[in-house]
C-alpha cells in the first residue's frame, strides 16, 4: 500500500463517532464545493447547513464573472432566497460558508497559496458539481471543464490531507448510445456526435484515481424542482423540463416532438441533494479502494411516469393555478412526425407569437414574443433527442443507498426515496414553484389570472370556429360545389 493510499485509509478508520448517524457523520467537517452556485450545488449547500448543524465549515469555489469578483459573487449568493429558511432559523449558520476564489478551468484551479493551504490542511469531504450539459456548449469549453476539471480536482484530492469522501456528479446520460446503463464506468466508444460527447468526457478519469482517492459517482437524470426542501416546488432556472413547464403554464407551446411512450426519467433535486449527502457517508462506511461506486440516481424503474401522464398533469394545474403571465390558452400535443410537428409550430406557435408582436410594436413597447419562441424551438430541438428515446437506468446501488439511509438514526432527515411520491401532487408543488420562484408572480394574484384564463378560453374557441369557417367556405365548399 502507498504512503497516500495508507492517508486515506487511515482517515476512514480513526474516528470514534457514530457512523450510524449521518449528522454525526458530519460533525466537524469541512466540505468543499466546487458547482455551489448551481441549481444542485445550491441545494447541497443549503442542505448541509440546515441538517447537519455540527458541520464546520463549508468552502465553495467562486471565480471572478460579468466584471464582478469572486468576493462580490459571495456576497451576493449568501443572500439567495434558496437560504431563506436557514437565515430564519439560524443566520450565523450562514457564517459558516467560505468563498474560495477560484476558477475550475484554471490549473489548481488558480488558487492562490493561502487558499491553496486551507483547502490542503483542512478540507475532509468534497462535491465536485461543476460541470456544463449544455448541448450547444463549444466542445473546447465542455472539454475544460467536464473532463479537465475533473482531473484538476482529482488532483487536487490527491494532496489533500485529511480527506475522507470525494463525490463526483456525472450524469445518467452520459452513455446515451446504451439503451441499458449500468452503475458501472463504461469505455467511451466512437466516434461521438457533439451532445453525446459533451456528456460522456465527464466520466473520463476513473481507474487511475481509485487506489488514492475515496471516490463515488452520482448519475441523476433529469434533475427538477424539489418535492419539499428548501421549499416545495423550488427551482432557479428556466432550464429542460423547467423551461417547457413554463411555457405550457403560459400557453405559447403547442407542439412538442416526443415519443408520448416513453418514460421521461426525472428526478426532484432535492432528491439527487440528499442522494450526494448520503453517498458521502456511505463512501466511508464501505469504501473499497478497488473499485468505484456508481450511483444511477434515476426514478425510471422506481416510480416510473411516461411523457403523456406528465404532460397532461402540467397542462391540468397549469389550467387550474394559472399565471397572470399566461399568454394564450394552454394546450398542446406530442408528435412524432417533424413535418407535421413544423407545419403546427408554424401556425400555433411563431405565427401568434409574431402578431402578439405586431400588437406590442403598435402599442410603443419591444417585440418580444418571436425571440421567446426561437428560444425556446432551439432548446427543445436540443433535447429532442431525448424526448425520443428511452433508457434503463439500473439502480441497484442506489436502492441500496436508500434502505441504507433508512437504517440510520436520522434517515428521515435525509430521504432519497421517491417511491411513493405522487406525481399529480407534485407537478401541481412544481407548477406552483416555477409560478413563484421563477416568474416571480404571487398567490395573491391567482383570481385576475383565473378570469384572463378564461377570456383566454374563449379567445381561443372563438379563433377554432372562425378557422372552421374559413376553411369550410373557402376551400371544402367550392370543392363540394364541383362535385
Amino acid at each position: 500500500m502507498d504512503a497516500e493510499t495508507e492517508i486515506f485509509m487511515n482517515n476512514n478508520t480513526d474516528d470514534d463517532r457514530d457512523f450510524n448517524s449521518i449528522r454525526e457523520f458530519y460533525r466537524d467537517a469541512v466540505v468543499f464545493v466546487t458547482g455551489g452556485t448551481g441549481f444542485l450545488g445550491k441545494v447541497l449547500i443549503e442542505k448541509l447547513l440546515f441538517s447537519c448543524d455540527d458541520i464546520r465549515a463549508i468552502y465553495v469555489l467562486l471565480r471572478s464573472n460579468r466584471g464582478l469578483s469572486s468576493e462580490q459573487r459571495f456576497k451576493e449568493f449568501i443572500k439567495n432566497p434558496v437560504f431563506d429558511r436557514v437565515r430564519a432559523r439560524d443566520p450565523l449558520a450562514l457564517d459558516k460558508m467560505t468563498c474560495i476564489a477560484g476558477d475550475i478551468n484554471d490549473a489548481s484551479f488558480g488558487l492562490d497559496d493561502a487558499n491553496m493551504t486551507k483547502v490542503v490542511e483542512n478540507v475532509t469531504m468534497v462535491f465536485h458539481v461543476a460541470a456544463t450539459v449544455k448541448f450547444n456548449e463549444s466542445l473546447r469549453d465542455a472539454a475544460c471543464l467536464n473532463t479537465l476539471g475533473t482531473q484538476r480536482m482529482m488532483d487536487l484530492c490527491c494532496k489533500i490531507k485529511k480527506l475522507k469522501s470525494v463525490v463526483h456528479v456525472s450524469t445518467a446520460y452520459s452513455n446515451p448510445g446504451l439503451k441499458y446503463v449500468g452503475e458501472t464506468v463504461y469505455a467511451t466508444k466512437g466516434p461521438l456526435d457533439k451532445d453525446t460527447f459533451i456528456k460522456c468526457i465527464k466520466v473520463l478519469p476513473k481507474e487511475i484515481y481509485t487506489n488514492k482517492i475515496p471516490v463515488c459517482i452520482v448519475r441523476p437524470s433529469i434533475v427538477t424542482g424539489s418535492i419539499k426542501e428548501p421549499f416545495p416546488g423550488w427551482v432557479d432556472n428556466v432550464y429542460g423540463i423547467t423551461g417547457i413547464m413554463m411555457e405550457i403554464g403560459r400557453g405559447t407551446i403547442s407542439s412538442i416532438m416526443c415519443d408520448q411512450k416513453c418514460i421521461m426519467d426525472l428526478i426532484p433535486v432535492d432528491i439527487v441533494s440528499n442522494t450526494l449527502i448520503t453517498a458521502a457517508w456511505a463512501n466511508v462506511c464501505n469504501y473499497k479502494k478497488s473499485s468505484i461506486t456508481v450511483y444511477n440516481c434515476t426514478s425510471g424503474q422506481i416510480n416510473p411516469v411516461i411523457w403523456y401522464d406528465y404532460g397532461r398533469i402540467t397542462e391540468k394545474w397549469a389550467c387550474r393555478n394559472p399565471t397572470k403571465y399566461v399568454m394564450l390558452y394552454p394546450g398542446f400535443s406530442y408528435r412524432t412526425n417533424r413535418l407535421v410537428h413544423k407545419i403546427v409550430e408554424l401556425f400555433l406557435h411563431f405565427l401568434p407569437a409574431y402578431i402578439f408582436d405586431l400588437i406590442l410594436r403598435a402599442q410603443g413597447s419591444k417585440p418580444l414574443m418571436m425571440k421567446i419562441a426561437k428560444r425556446f424551438q432551439a432548446a427543445a430541438n436540443t433535447g429532442e433527442f431525448f424526448a425520443m428515446h428511452e433508457w434503463i437506468f439500473d439502480n441497484g446501488n442506489f436502492r441500496q443507498l436508500m434502505r441504507t439511509v433508512k437504517e440510520a438514526k436520522d434517515g428521515q432527515e435525509f430521504n432519497c426515496d421517491m417511491t411513493n411520491m405522487d406525481w399529480d401532487s407534485y407537478v401541481e408543488s412544481y407548477m406552483l414553484g416555477i409560478r413563484q420562484f421563477v416568474l416571480k408572480d404571487g398567490l395573491e394574484s391567482m383570481k385576475k389570472a383565473r378570469k384572463k384564463l378564461n377570456r383566454l378560453y374563449w379567445l381561443k374557441r372563438f379563433f377554432q370556429f372562425g378557422l372552421v369557417y374559413l376553411v369550410y367556405n373557402f376551400i371544402l365548399k367550392p370543392i363540394l360545389y364541383r362535385i
